[in-house]
């Protein structure tokens, strides 16, 4: 990225600039010769007076007109600045993410979190979750972390309703904070979470992690036991439900859009053929979840569930 190159004078910082405007505006108007005389030259008479007078307005005007130019300028670099700035903190906080340092990129982030831009805030929210989903993170932080991301994803949604990222992420930390609040809070929520997956498609077709998640709902609607189902009837006029070939749907068109993309979609995809009597294609996609190279600890898990479900049949 190319530096951002100011103007000279504006390098002089705050203190500077102000004895600059001080000099172009005082300078105009003082004559070192008429300094103590009152006046200005002696019998100059009224046109004189006037003639001081109308300089000293035109001076005023021309310190004034320099003023509110050098404060634009100001506030169009300060702007640029800024937005140089947000532009720099999310290529940092991508390359951590790509890198898997959880926690360095939380540290980074949290620092912006009463930022008004949706694409911090949002990275922010899956910055939480993830710390959040570390083994080693206790259960108290793991609570206050989930909230913490759902603020986000809930202030990034309110500054920019047209980023599909922001829908997905607050549908993902809509989830998870119903883990805290109980199965009745989690099942009512079930719809508002489908539909802010659906709108994050309609935003962006191609994000293979939604089309995911979508399968993920189905899959979870469709084992839902009994106990679960009665709750759901209780608070909808119709409860949302699915099917596991609805899920497996979803499934294959994450890996269409990005073959091979998450762990945890190869894993699902064996799941469900499991759940539909398909060994043979279950065989098949559990191993490829088990031969996963393992980037985070999520990784790891799927590759102990695979191999556990892979003895099993």
């Amino acid at each position: 990225m190319a530096a951002l190159v100011l103007p000279r004078p504006l390098r002089r910082g705050p203190v500077g600039l102000a004895r600059l405007l001080r000099q172009e505006a005082g300078g105009a108007t003082c004559d070192p010769r008429c300094r103590g005389r009152p006046g200005g030259r002696r019998g100059g008479g009224g046109s004189e007076v006037l003639r001081k007078s109308l300089q000293r307005g035109a001076a005023l005007s021309a310190g004034s007109l320099l003023v509110y130019e050098a404060h634009k300028l100001i506030s169009g670099f300060a702007e640029v600045h800024a937005s140089f700035k947000v532009e720099e903190v999310i290529e940092q906080a991508d390359y951590l993410y790509g890198s898997g340092e959880t926690e360095k990129l939380y540290q980074l982030l949290v620092q912006h979190k009463n930022s008004d831009d949706a694409e911090l805030l949002w990275r922010l929210a899956r910055a939480s979750r993830d710390l959040a989903q570390l083994s080693s993170t206790s259960v108290e932080e793991k609570r206050r972390l989930a909230y913490e991301a759902f603020e986000c994803a809930k202030k990034a949604l309110e500054k920019n309703e047209s980023n599909f990222a922001a829908h997905k992420w607050y549908a993902i930390c809509l989830s998870d904070v119903g883990d805290f609040e109980g199965i009745k809070t989690k099942i009512g929520n079930a719809i508002v979470i489908k539909e802010h997956f659906q709108r994050a498609i309609e935003l962006n077709p191609k994000d293979a992690t939604t089309i995911h998640l979508i399968g993920i709902w189905c899959y979870c609607f469709a084992e839902m036991p009994w106990y679960q189902r009665k709750i759901a009837s209780t608070l909808f006029a119709t409860p949302p439900t699915s099917t596991f070939q609805e899920a497996l749907r979803y499934f294959h068109m994450a890996e269409e859009a990005d073959p091979n993309f998450y762990s945890k979609n190869l894993l699902y995809l064996g799941k469900t053929y499991l759940k539909l009597n398909n060994k043979k294609m279950a065989l098949l996609w559990l191993s490829k979840a088990k031969d996963y190279p393992a980037h985070t600890e999520e990784d790891k898990q799927v590759q102990k569930e695979a191999l556990e479900l892979l003895n099993s049949i």
